[in-house]
């Protein structure tokens, strides 16, 4: 690490605690919650300053959900590495002062601190020392919308990097890892099963089919088929569930949302495939089932590439953090957007500053975790720039 890294890590915290203090709650799970707008015009002022060249990109008919991107000046011949996180949080239900980043020895606690604002703020100050430094690379920072929800973000930097002229090498999506390397990461799917019944009255049932005791049928055959999944690592549950309109009257519907957790190696969305078997014997052993179900999202699980760019990088940022990296990898039994990057042709790899309470009344940073990170980076990415120079 260099003489000057405690400057950078110190200048980390600082703007940890302004990102912390920036209400970004995601507006897709908190209606009327404030969204991106404010964080992106605060960090693409500070990254302009700072002679990045800044887009600001929007989905399709969403005005208020922004992502940045910010690109360095070209540093010659090098190769390109995007350093990404999210800017929106969860909700503060449970939070007395959420936007607040209070600091009591080495935490940071407030919203969003761990997931992921000191990630953010570690990437953005070891970007900007990067192009300072004239480090042959150019460093991309893409700093996006709705991680917490749909993906909106990612999904459309993704899509939009031909068109700003960027072919990166490798991206690097700076989570709370607790400064892993992580190794895996599951993926997921939602499927929306609905079930119809006939209405009658609850004296008379032989008139009628009650759809809620299909959902109990249902709900029972998709838990013996998580306990089967659940030795090679994945699962399936129920999580939402519902049915009736009325006392005395045999329900006509009734809805659960079946997740299904994934394996590398497993498509998310055979899960419709999966959940449709269930009925289908549900239905050879009642034919009054009726029910439908349909694919609501799915992401793909992901694995760190063997080799490559991506390894290359991990390998570098390993060596940089030194005794402060975890001796063993993280496989995340949850998702994150390395699949996205992945799926796109640029090799990724996940690797952030830790802490707890991720989604909690009592979130937290490791500010020990964000000043290493933030030092290793720049060291981490100079070593692999330099390495993968043409």
């Amino acid at each position: 690490m260099t003489s000057d890294a405690p400057d950078l890590a110190d200048e980390a915290v600082r703007l940890a605690a302004v990102l912390v203090g920036t209400d970004s709650v995601n507006p897709g799970l908190v209606p009327g919650a404030a969204g991106e707008a404010e964080v992106v015009a605060l960090l693409r002022a500070r990254l302009h300053a700072s002679g990045f060249t800044t887009h600001v990109l929007l989905p399709p008919g969403r005005p208020d959900r922004p992502s940045l991107v910010a690109v360095g000046p070209d540093g010659g011949p090098g190769p390109t590495v995007v350093l990404t996180g999210h800017l929106d949080t969860v909700g503060v239900e449970g939070m007395s002062d959420p936007f607040s980043a209070r600091v009591e020895g080495d935490r940071m606690t407030g919203r969003g601190a761990c997931d992921m604002k000191g990630g953010v703020a570690g990437m953005v100050v070891a970007a900007e020392e990067l192009v300072r430094r004239g480090t042959p690379a150019r460093v991309v920072l893409a700093l996006v919308a709705d991680e917490e929800d749909l993906s909106l973000g990612t999904e459309t930097v993704v899509d939009a990097l031909p068109g700003l002229g960027l072919s990166p090498d490798v991206a690097l999506v700076g989570e709370p890892t607790g400064l892993a390397r992580t190794a895996s990461l599951r993926g997921y799917a939602l499927v929306e099963v609905g079930l119809r019944g006939r209405a009658a009255h609850s004296s008379q049932p032989a008139e009628g089919v009650n759809a809620v005791a299909h959902l109990g049928r249902l709900l029972a055959a998709v838990e013996q088929r998580g306990r089967e999944l659940a030795a090679g690592g994945g699962s399936l549950m129920v999580t939402v569930a519902s049915g009736g309109e009325s006392p005395f009257v045999l329900a006509q519907r009734a809805r659960a949302v079946v997740e299904r957790r994934t394996v590398p190696g497993e498509d998310a969305a055979g899960a419709v495939a999966e959940v449709e078997a269930l009925l289908e014997e549900m239905c050879a052993a009642d034919p009054t089932v009726e029910a439908i179900a349909r694919l609501l999202v799915a992401r793909e699980a992901w694995r760190l590439d063997a080799a490559g760019p991506a390894a290359d990088l991990a390998d570098a940022l390993d060596e940089a953090l030194g005794a402060a990296a975890p001796a063993e990898p993280l496989e995340a039994p949850y998702w994150m957007e390395a699949p996205l990057w992945q799926a796109a042709g640029v090799p990724a790899l996940v690797c952030g500053p830790g802490g707890g309470g991720l989604h909690a009344a009592e979130e937290w940073l490791d500010l020990t975790q964000l000043r290493a990170f933030t030092a290793a980076l720049v060291a981490a990415v100079e070593t692999w720039a330099a390495a993968h120079a043409d």
